[in-house]
C-alpha cells in the first residue's frame, strides 16, 4: 500500500488491507482513499465483502491477479466525462475477466469542519472539482486540486482548519468526521459512473439472462474493414451499445477497437456475429459476458 494517503486514510487503509489479508477471497479491490466513489460502488454491490483500497488501476487488477482479492472493482465510462483513461488497454492486458457491472450515481457533498459560511477553499480532484464549478463560484469559495476526492476529504479532516473544505462522497464525510454541509450540489443531475467487475475466471450468465458482452479486435488493414466486420451484428440483429477506437505501439495503419454489444455468444444470433467479425478480424478476444445491470434507457 501507499504511503502518500493523508495519515487518516492511511490508517483505515491498513486496517482494510489486513482485513482482506485474513480473506482475501472475500476482498474487492478498488482504486482510491476509503470514502471514494469506487469504495461506495464497493459497498453497493458487494455490502457482506472486503473492501480492499489500491492506489492505482494496477494495483487494484494485480490484487486480484495475485489471489490478494477475490473481484476488483473499476470504473470504465462516466455520463459526463466518457472513457476512464487508458481503461481499454488495462482490461484486455490484465487477463482477468468482466463478470459484472454496477452504475453508481455520483452525489457531490461539500464537506467541512465547521459551517459553510466559514469555508474559504475545497479540496478534491480536478474532475470533481469541474462538476461543482458553478456552485462554488456563487459561494465564493476556490478550488484546489488534489489527487483524490475520498484523500481530499481525508486531508481536511486531519488538518483541522474550518476555512478548508473537501467536495467528496456522503461515505468519506461519515468515514472522516466530517460535516455534510450541502449535498448534491454537481452541477449535472445526471453524473453516473459505470463500474465493471473483474474476476480470473469468466462467469457466462445462463441463457434468459438478461446479459452484456465485451469484446475487442484489431481490423484487418484493407478497404472497408470496420464495416465490414461489424455487418454480422447488423444481419443477426445484435445490439451494438460501444464501440471505441485506439491505437497502440505507435501504428496508425491498423485501429484496435473495444465493444460491447447485447447478449451472450451463448445466444445463436450473437455468436453467428462474432463468427463473422472473426473473419474480417486479425483476432478478437472476450473480455467477459456478464449480467446486465440495467435498462441502458434509464
Amino acid at each position: 500500500m501507499t504511503s502518500s494517503y493523508p495519515h487518516m486514510a492511511q490508517i483505515l487503509v491498513d486496517r482494510m488491507a489486513a482485513a482482506a489479508a485474513a480473506a482475501p477471497q472475500q476482498a474487492v479491490a478498488f482504486q482510491g482513499a476509503p470514502g471514494a466513489y469506487s469504495h461506495q460502488a464497493v459497498r453497493e454491490a458487494f455490502p457482506d465483502r472486503l473492501p480492499l483500497p489500491c492506489a492505482s488501476f494496477e494495483d487494484a487488477i494485480e490484487a486480484v491477479q495475485s489471489g490478494r482479492a477475490g473481484v476488483a472493482m473499476i470504473p470504465i465510462e462516466n455520463s459526463l466525462h466518457g472513457r476512464v483513461a487508458d481503461i481499454h488497454f488495462l482490461l484486455p492486458e490484465s487477463g482477468l475477466s468482466i463478470i459484472g457491472e454496477h452504475f453508481v450515481r455520483v452525489r457531490h457533498c461539500l464537506l467541512g469542519l465547521g459551517d459553510k459560511a466559514a469555508l474559504r477553499e475545497v479540496k478534491s480532484h480536478p474532475q470533481a472539482l469541474g462538476q461543482v464549478r458553478r456552485h462554488l463560484r456563487a459561494w465564493g469559495i476556490a478550488p484546489v486540486q488534489f489527487f483524490d476526492t475520498a484523500a481530499g476529504a481525508a486531508a481536511v479532516a486531519g488538518e483541522g482548519d474550518a476555512s478548508v473544505g473537501a467536495i467528496a462522497s456522503r461515505l468519506a464525510g461519515e468515514l472522516y468526521g466530517l460535516n455534510i454541509l450541502a449535498e448534491g450540489v454537481e452541477d449535472a443531475d445526471h453524473n453516473t459512473t459505470r463500474f465493471v467487475v473483474l474476476a480470473r475466471e469468466a462467469a457466462v450468465p445462463p441463457l434468459g439472462l438478461p446479459a452484456m458482452t465485451s469484446f475487442n479486435f484489431e481490423v484487418r488493414s484493407v478497404p472497408a474493414a470496420l464495416f465490414k466486420a461489424l455487418g454480422g451484428f447488423a444481419t443477426n440483429g445484435v445490439n451494438m451499445t460501444k464501440l471505441e477506437s485506439y491505437l497502440r505501439d505507435g501504428k496508425f495503419s491498423q485501429a484496435e477497437f473495444y465493444a460491447e454489444i447485447d447478449g451472450s455468444p451463448l445466444e445463436p444470433p450473437v455468436a453467428r456475429a462474432l463468427e463473422e467479425l472473426a473473419f474480417f478480424t486479425n483476432w478478437v478476444k472476450i473480455i467477459g459476458t456478464y449480467p446486465r445491470a440495467r435498462d441502458r434507457a434509464d
